[in-house]
């Protein structure tokens, strides 16, 4: 059974190639992924997770807005009820804002110029089938 990772992009940001290329990426690794597509608010990403029934949820965002709209993210799963979905977000993203990040319940962040096979890596070592 291959593990189920959505890749989402909260918020405005309207830029999604680096979303493409990881869910390019975790396919040609052999991982079921499934695209939001754009402009999706934490709640939609949430219930999307819950229909497909995924193993982790990761965001890209390269607006600016991560520190809001990461964090809600684990804040919708927690309210629902969920807590064996891990969660793990890239994109234009301040190596001082990480630890933050972290402590807000992302299992991961992936800063600009990070390998593929780095994060292709993590979500095999980190997400469960």
């Amino acid at each position: 059974m291959p593990v189920r990772v959505l890749i989402a992009k909260p918020g405005l940001d309207g830029h999604d190639r680096g979303a493409k290329v990881i869910a390019r990426a975790l396919r040609d690794a052999g991982f079921e992924v499934i695209y939001s597509g754009l402009h999706q608010t934490p709640e939609q990403i949430v219930e999307t997770a819950v229909q497909e029934d995924v193993g982790g949820i990761g965001m890209s965002i390269l607006s600016g807005a991560h520190m809001t709209l990461f964090p809600r993210v684990v804040q919708v799963l927690k309210e629902r009820g969920i807590d064996d979905m891990v969660v793990f977000g890239g994109g234009i993203i301040p190596e001082s804002d990480v630890a933050e990040l972290e402590e807000a319940g992302l299992a991961a962040v992936f800063t600009p110029g990070a390998p593929l096979s780095e994060i292709v890596e993590w979500v095999r070592n980190n997400i469960s089938p």
